[in-house]
């Protein structure tokens, strides 16, 4: 045991140490004047499809003749295709540059080619300079038609870089693409640039200011929209408190009645109906219970990260570093794996499950290989296609260290607490050895359709909160407004559990005892409608195209609407079970 947990605070410490580049940048670093200030160059693709992105030098231009000095920012920085590469640009802090020569393109017919389907299909390219994102298009059209003979496609050649600075401290870059050039024949152009300082009076904590979209995020629109997601939220409660703790007031008053009557006592019982009557089969082990339960734990976990990431990233502006967010879902992740072992394992064993060990590897394995299933067909495509999303193996294999050195032991170990703490059964009622038929209800008392409508009103609460996210992720715009994303989350989680607690108790009145899985998905479905809505965002909101940018459209929002589902899934499971619980403990059971 004392060698396993050393191997475990080795992989910690390991892991601290790998990841601390995304939390300790250059971000901070304070120059000396005409000391040297890295260019740093990224990436090059479509404007239109942000995920579909090459390497710089993919395209022919100037190239550092020596051995190309790459960055690692961290494992956020890779999983979000990310390359930065030493541009060996001369710039030299508080130094004005008036007009100075990169290179000389020799172009050929098939540099030209190159730069021509570049421009066609409007490629953009990102810079950093200390952290600083810039950004420019490699060229335009000119022309009336850039089909016709008319078009002429121009490129930039010179790159006017103007730096404000605060003292010793960088604080705004900004680059202007000037000297546009005709592609036409083959003859060398001279790549220039010119750099230009300017103080400025900005401190350094505010210089991300600048990136972010305070119109956008923080529209009327968006105030109104948590508005009305509150007042959905205090209808449904008192939905919930109202009419339904109301009518079981008035089963608890009639199903405990004692009447000396003999015959008053035999007309209640035999008009006795509803949820009452599944008091023997309420508490039956669900089908699959090692699959339920997986999900559950998994969810729980889920749920718990989604809170933890977004307090950190409040508190700690995690939009400013590059994969930073990315970085931390993933350490946070592993470092929460063991909520889900102990949930899974507490609530497997409460139902009588003999093989814990076959749960608890399911729900230690259950997201990452969801995840790695289309991560890997992701990742194929962009292998093919030479992209900078294609993650490279060394970090593939750092994400699988962690979680087979961090997050399966702690899963572990929560599934060996669960079990020990929360895993004798506790059910209000005695199971009967017979199960009762299930009699037929009309089509809307169904548990399909509980389960498809069930996800309508917590998708209505957090649809408006989704164009944001999407917006932000698809089209380049800087998500910073986690305080709303922390009450949408609050929002989503509270509407869930209300209607979920509505379709079960309509579910047992209906006399269907079946109500685990029916109160999973119908909390579940909430991702459906998001994915829909997903549909409908990339064709009328994008300008998406390509096989490429279609795939991992889809295939990473398919990724978040599982994560979604299983998170909203084991709310409503969670909810629908104490309810339960409650409710049966109130009642003559025998």
């Amino acid at each position: 045991m004392s060698f396993e947990f050393r191997c475990l605070c080795f992989s910690v410490l390991s892991f601290i140490l790998l990841l601390s580049p995304a939390f300790a940048s250059e971000s901070d670093h304070k120059y000396q004047q005409d000391e040297p200030v890295t260019l740093w160059v990224n990436k090059v693709g479509p404007y239109n499809n942000p995920q579909e992105t090459y390497n710089y030098y993919s395209l022919p231009f100037c190239h550092p003749s020596d051995n190309l000095a790459h960055k690692w920012g961290g494992l956020g920085e890779v999983l979000g295709g990310n390359e930065l590469i030493d541009s060996r640009i001369d710039i030299k802090f508080r130094r004005n540059v008036e007009k100075k020569v990169i290179c000389q393109l020799a172009l050929d017919d098939a540099k030209v080619k190159q730069f021509k389907d570049a421009i066609e299909n409007s490629y953009w390219f990102e810079f950093f300079i200390d952290d600083l994102p810039l950004w420019g298009f490699v060229g335009e059209m000119r022309g009336l038609d850039k089909n016709s003979d008319n078009g002429k496609h121009v490129l930039f050649t010179h790159k006017k870089i103007v730096i404000k600075y605060n003292q010793d401290q960088i604080i705004h870059v900004n680059l202007t693409q000037e000297g546009p050039k005709p592609l036409e024949g083959v003859r060398p152009l001279d790549m220039t640039y010119s750099v230009k300082w300017e103080p400025t009076n900005v401190t350094f904590g505010r210089r991300f200011d600048v990136y972010l979209d305070y119109p956008f995020f923080e529209h009327q629109i968006h105030w109104f929209s948590i508005f009305n997601s509150f007042m959905m939220v205090i209808f449904l409660t008192g939905l919930v408190s109202m009419i339904l703790m109301r009518t079981l007031r008035n089963d608890y008053a009639k199903y405990a009645r004692e009447d000396d009557d003999l015959e008053t006592l035999e007309r209640d019982v035999s008009e006795e109906s509803g949820w009452k009557l599944v008091h023997g089969d309420v508490f039956r082990p669900p089908r699959n219970l090692v699959i339920l339960s997986a999900v559950v734990g998994t969810g729980a976990q889920l749920a718990l990260l989604v809170l933890l990431v977004i307090l950190l990233a409040i508190v700690g502006m995690l939009y400013v570093g590059r994969g930073a967010i990315v970085t931390t879902f993933i350490v946070c992740y592993a470092l929460t794996s063991f909520i889900s072992g102990y949930v899974s394992g507490g609530m497997y064993s409460r139902h009588g499950g003999k093989s814990w060990i076959k749960s608890m590897i399911l729900t230690a394995s259950l997201f990452p290989c969801l995840c790695f299933g289309i991560g890997f067909v992701l990742n194929t495509i962009a292998i093919f296609y030479g992209s900078l999303a294609a993650i490279p193996f060394g970090t593939i294999m750092v994400v699988f260290v962690m979680w087979a050195f961090i997050s399966f032991p702690l899963a572990l170990l929560g599934t060996v607490v669960g079990r020990n703490w929360s895993g004798a059964p506790n059910n209000p009622c005695r199971v009967k050895t017979i199960p009762r038929p299930i009699p037929e209800k009309k089509w809307y008392l169904t548990p399909s359709v509980v389960s498809l409508m069930g996800g309508l009103l917590p998708f209505g609460s957090i649809f408006i909160e989704m164009y944001f996210v999407f917006t932000s992720f698809w089209n380049y715009k800087v998500y910073y407004v986690y305080g709303f994303m922390l009450l949408v989350f609050l929002i989503l989680i509270i509407v869930t559990v209300c209607v979920t607690i509505v379709g079960t108790y309509f579910l047992l009145n209906a006399e269907n005892y079946h109500w685990q899985w029916t109160s999973f998905f119908s909390a579940a479905s909430t991702a459906v409608y998001v994915y829909l809505y997903s549909i409908y965002y990339f064709y009328v909101k994008t300008k998406m195209s390509g096989f490429f940018q279609t795939s991992f459209y889809f295939g990473y929002t398919l990724m978040f609407c599982l994560g979604l589902g299983i998170l909203c899934g084991a709310v409503g499971y969670l909810g629908s079970n104490l309810f339960v619980r409650r409710i049966y403990r109130n009642i003559k059971c025998d």
